[in-house]
């Protein structure tokens, strides 16, 4: 993923928000909260670590994501180091898997 390239970003209305998904990946979380980025386990304490970021919560009583990580604003302003950010985002998720059609079952006899 490339700032500036095209790309397969679509986003999609959940929980209040918006979902973005790269390539059919969910990978980002748009709320009144700001960007939340989902980010592999092994890079949170990275991204944590940068002031103003923070766990997101889709609601004040909801527990802390796992997976999902607030982006301070100083991060949003640095466009290099969030395109960065942006890119691990986006191999964190795993591939959507397409479910197919349902097998058709049978009434008991």
């Amino acid at each position: 993923m490339h700032l500036g390239r095209p790309h397969d970003l679509r986003f999609k209305p959940m929980f209040g928000g918006l979902m973005a998904y790269f390539a059919e990946k969910p990978c980002a979380w748009l709320s009144l909260d700001g960007l939340a980025l989902k980010v592999a386990a092994a890079d949170q304490d990275e991204l944590l670590a940068i002031e103003g970021a923070r766990r997101f919560r889709h609601t004040p009583a909801a527990a802390p994501s796992r997976g999902y990580i607030l982006v301070p604003p100083s991060l949003s302003h640095d466009t290099p180091r969030f395109a960065a950010w942006l890119a691990r985002s986006a191999l964190a998720a795993p591939m959507a898997q397409r479910k197919g059609p349902r097998p058709k079952t049978r009434p008991l006899r």
